[in-house]
């Protein structure tokens, strides 16, 4: 997640760094030789039969063996360029190809993010993105930050390529997401040129990091004047950090709702920041902005962001106060925001 410069900052995503040295490289596909996480505990036909038969039954095919597999692969220091950064693009597209996606690298100027399509049946122009940042700081796991998103998008992926839907579902593994939202930005300019309409982008941001003791939630003052509902709910619930903050634009509010429709089926806690139509790009609601679902509001598509609130709660946001590893995350609680979002994403695919 991006950090704030203000005092709300309460989605956050991770802190970008000005200073940081561009990467001009574009990455070239492996010879398939790439060191992977264990899957030996995994069943590979986990999530097959019987799973296609409506958004629940997808959702509930959701493996938190796979997603752990894969988020304790990739929690390890990728800023762009380094050897695990590229380990960690490569795995995007094994497991994209795996699941049954076309698979593109996208090069742009400075970075490569990775793009899974499976064609809509009927819609194919339409499409379902759901995405996460797969690139993070130097010397930092960054294992909230966003491991927990990009293995949470790849399961999602792997179960939405089970069903036939009518249109199409694409699953991005952005890069430079902590340069200014580099990654996302070149995506949502060339979407015009690729023909398509996003119908929604689900953007995970850090969905990993819960607790149920109360006062672990920390409120910036200006929620309370900005969505006051959502403050009071936080505070009616002791200040506790156990929902996923859904925020939404205007256009996509529609989707929101059905995820936390979804999450309620499943008892996980949400909390929905609204932003009012027109006020997506407005100075008030900047820190709404600091993951890369922004890149899409920027260029006039729905988008909704999941995120744990970042360092609101989890202190070793961007290894400040600690490192963030694995061992700090809740998987059932990912997993939970997952299973909502693979519901969300094929009711929205027209399932």
């Amino acid at each position: 997640m991006q950090r704030s410069s203000l005092a709300l900052c309460l989605v956050l995503a991770c802190g970008f760094d000005l200073n940081s040295d561009p990467i001009g490289e574009t990455v070239e596909p492996d010879d398939g030789t790439m060191p992977g996480p264990d899957e030996t505990a995994i069943d590979p036909d986990h999530g097959g039969e019987g799973c296609a038969a409506s958004p629940e039954a997808l959702a509930d095919c959701i493996d938190v063996d796979r997603y752990a597999s894969d988020l304790r692969f990739i929690a390890n220091p990728r800023a762009p360029g380094s050897e695990h950064w590229r380990d960690v693009q490569d795995m995007c597209a094994d497991r994209l190809t795996e699941a049954g996606y076309v698979v593109e690298r996208h090069g742009y100027a400075t970075g490569t993010n990775v793009i899974g399509t499976k064609a809509g049946s009927s819609s194919a122009t339409e499409v379902v993105l759901v995405s996460a940042h797969y690139d993070h700081i130097g010397d930092c796991p960054g294992a909230d930050d966003n491991a927990t998103g990009v293995a949470a998008a790849l399961e999602v992926g792997r179960v939405l390529a089970l069903a036939d839907l009518p249109r199409t579902v694409m699953i991005a593994c952005w890069d430079e997401e902590e340069v200014m939202l580099r990654g996302s930005e070149a995506f949502a300019a060339s979407i015009e040129g690729r023909g398509i309409d996003i119908v929604v982008n689900f953007n995970f941001d850090m969905i990993g990091f819960a607790s149920s003791e109360p006062e672990t939630q920390t409120i910036p003052a200006p929620i309370y004047e900005l969505f006051p509902d959502a403050a009071a709910d936080i505070v009616a619930n002791d200040r506790r950090a156990d929902f996923i903050l859904v925020v939404t634009n205007a256009s996509a509010e529609t989707a929101a709702v059905d995820l936390i429709a979804q999450a309620d089926r499943i008892a996980l806690n949400t909390t929905l920041l609204d932003v009012p139509a027109g006020m997506e790009l407005s100075d008030p609601y900047a820190d709404t902005r600091r993951s890369d679902h922004a890149s899409l509001w920027a260029v006039g598509y729905p988008a909704v962001l999941l995120t744990d609130t970042a360092d609101l709660r989890n202190s070793h946001y961007h290894c400040k106060g600690g490192p963030d590893v694995v061992d700090d995350l809740d998987d059932e609680f990912a997993v939970d925001v997952a299973r909502a979002v693979a519901a969300a994403s094929a009711v929205a695919a027209g399932m």
